[in-house]
């Protein structure tokens, strides 16, 4: 009988990349007011905003454009020209309109995962845009249930696993933030992989749990995850 009963993925940097856009259109707002400030300030300054935001936004590329454009704003005291408002928008609209990439390993792990488990997605941002990318990913038909959350906290997962019938001990999540992907699922009782992503958002980190922590278990890399459902199962 296998271990877990369900086991779910976060989306964005877990199954495939997605900071990454992020980097590419702040280095672009950064080139935009270049004549203003210095690179280190922008970048300050924009990630400040994104945590006032945060509030009323939320996660996602739109929440971020609107901090971008903000930022642009505050910082050019109102001088910015609605030509380079333009460009901000035309830089989130390229990152809407990406090509969705899967992580190495991730196509053929789910591919095994689901001939034996019930798998999940539990991830957030804005509705549409994660629908869009779950959709274009080709992955889909691996999941039986797709979450997609305004945040993750310690309250969602237990509403979400409620919601389910999974019993926290029956449950696996699988993510490469800590803050979001494995903390909040380790308070509740149940067990969390950590598969750190090489680039990671400021907000989304955070110290580790101890090496010893009942349920808590860090990969390299996606691709290792049934090895060790293999030894959990064995153990």
């Amino acid at each position: 009988m296998p271990r877990f009963d369900t086991i779910a993925f976060d989306a964005d940097d877990t199954l495939w990349h997605n900071e990454r856009l992020y980097i590419t259109a702040q280095t672009k707002l950064k080139t935009l007011l270049a004549q203003y400030h210095r690179p280190e300030w922008i970048e300050e300054r924009l990630y400040q905003t994104e945590m006032r935001n945060l509030q009323h936004f939320g996660y996602g590329i739109k929440a971020f454009a609107l901090s971008m454009i903000e930022t642009a704003i505050e910082l050019t005291e109102g001088r910015i020209s609605g030509g380079e408002i333009q460009t901000i928008i035309d830089s989130a609209r390229e990152m809407l309109a990406a090509e969705v990439e899967l992580l190495e390993y991730v196509a053929e792990t789910l591919a095994l995962l689901a001939k034996r488990y019930s798998l999940m997605v539990i991830t957030k941002g804005d509705l549409r845009d994660q629908e869009l990318k779950i959709a274009r990913s080709g992955l889909a038909g691996y999941f039986g249930q797709i979450e997609i959350v305004s945040d993750k906290s310690r309250e969602s997962y237990e509403r979400l696993l409620r919601r389910h019938n999974i019993a926290p001990e029956r449950f696996l999540m699988v993510g490469n933030s800590l803050p979001s992907d494995i903390l909040p699922v380790l308070a509740l009782g149940a067990s969390a992989v950590y598969v750190p992503y090489r680039l990671t958002w400021a907000h989304e980190t955070a110290a580790p749990p101890p090496a010893e922590q009942p349920g808590y278990y860090e990969l390299e890399h996606l691709g290792l995850l049934p090895g060790l459902l293999e030894r959990l199962e064995r153990e």
